[in-house]
């Protein structure tokens, strides 16, 4: 069994800056690519950020330059961190990881979501 716990979504005001965190726990041999995708309301899930075993990173092009992403192994931890927010930013961020178990079996696993509300 593999959990994986999202944290850090709130309220902020446009131009402010939020870190999102997720922790992955569980049954977890290895963990290869981690990321985050977003869903607003009434849109389609999308990805925003995510980032492989060897640190490459892929970038939505509307975070481009203001979001980075970010992964602790030690700690099977992913962040995103988030600056100039725009209110179309607003949206549920979802964590995502690719994890190989000791079954030899690889799963994609998702959190339950955090809410990030952009808004004067």
């Amino acid at each position: 069994q593999v959990q994986v716990v999202e944290s850090g979504g709130g309220l902020v005001q446009p131009g402010g800056s939020l870190r999102l965190s997720c922790a992955v726990s569980g049954s977890i041999f290895r963990i290869d690519a981690m990321g985050w995708y977003r869903q607003a309301p009434g849109k389609q899930r999308e990805v925003v950020a995510d980032i492989t075993s060897g640190d490459t990173t892929n970038y939505a092009n509307s975070v481009k330059g203001r979001f980075t992403v970010s992964r602790d192994n030690s700690k099977n931890m992913v962040y995103l961190e988030m600056n100039s927010l725009k209110p179309e930013d607003t949206a549920i961020y979802y964590c995502n990881a690719y994890v190989l178990v000791y079954s030899g079996r690889n799963y994609r696993y998702w959190g339950q979501g955090t809410q990030v509300t952009v808004s004067s």
